[in-house]
């Protein structure tokens, strides 16, 4: 397949703390998709739900089987592969993992990241403070996925501060990076496209950011600004603010290009694992 010619959708939401009400936006947004397949579609982080509180999400976790079939229907409606952003994945009674799947367009679940580094921070808004890990169980395993548009690495948000977890993600084999996300404002304003451009320039791989934005029903404020950023940097595709998709092209032949040229991978001299 001529990668090219594959189209790569990132979707921009503001979602609720109704998974419903959220799967009613997503099936609509599908329903206004372009033509052109094969296709990629992107979800931000907590698309299905984003609750009020850990425990709120906690309940909708044991729900988590009946809404990856919802999607899984959706993708073989629209012959789509669908990354799903996260959903809330049982780990325990008391803790749930922020799961990040893959699913292709047969609606087969081909590959689940696990969320690895969780964001316990303070922040300058009406949060405050963010304390993911009290309900939330980190992931341990780095994720690359072979796709028809291109091998895909995994991650979540907060991950994109860890270089270590992309040059993982690279030295495996990534060519497409996926970092579905509800970046705070103020964070976001500050480092959103530093470190998004950042990582698709050293890796040297397509860079994918579907992001929440606006003002959420659990009172939370994010930043936006989905984006596709090339392996040089470039911005492909970009929506700063609002509910609506981007698109672009993962083209492999330029990638490859960019790479013979400045083969900075094999001129790594840090090559242990920092994960």
């Amino acid at each position: 397949m001529n990668t090219a010619n594959a189209q790569i959708v990132a979707l921009q939401m503001c979602s609720g703390t109704n998974p419903e009400q959220n799967m009613q936006a997503l099936t609509q947004a599908l329903n206004e998709l372009p033509v052109t397949r094969p296709m990629l579609v992107c979800l931000p982080e907590a698309f299905l739900v984003f609750s009020k509180s850990g425990q709120d999400t906690l309940a909708i976790a044991k729900k988590a089987k009946q809404y990856k079939q919802q999607l899984s229907a959706l993708c073989q409606k629209h012959n789509i592969w669908l990354n799903a952003g996260t959903i809330p994945e049982p780990y325990n009674e008391h803790k749930y993992f922020a799961a990040s799947h893959l699913f292709n367009s047969q609606g087969k679940c081909v590959a689940t990241y696990n969320k690895m580094h969780l964001f316990d921070v303070d922040v300058a808004d009406k949060t405050a403070s963010y304390r993911e890990s009290d309900f939330t169980q980190a992931g341990n395993d780095v994720v690359v996925v072979a796709t028809p548009f291109g091998k895909i690495g995994l991650t979540v948000c907060y991950d994109l501060r860890f270089s270590g977890l992309f040059n993982e993600l690279v030295r495996q084999g990534a060519e497409i990076i996926l970092v579905p996300s509800a970046f705070t404002v103020p964070t976001g304003q500050a480092h959103w496209l530093a470190l998004l451009t950042a990582r698709a320039i050293e890796t040297q791989c397509y860079v994918v950011a579907a992001a929440q934005e606006g003002t959420h029903q659990n009172g939370r404020q994010t930043y936006g600004h989905s984006i596709i950023i090339s392996p040089w940097g470039e911005q492909l595709a970009a929506l700063p603010s609002g509910i609506g998709l981007i698109s672009g092209h993962a083209n492999l032949s330029q990638l490859n290009k960019i790479r013979r040229d400045m083969p900075v991978q094999s001129h790594q001299r840090f090559r242990e694992h920092l994960l």
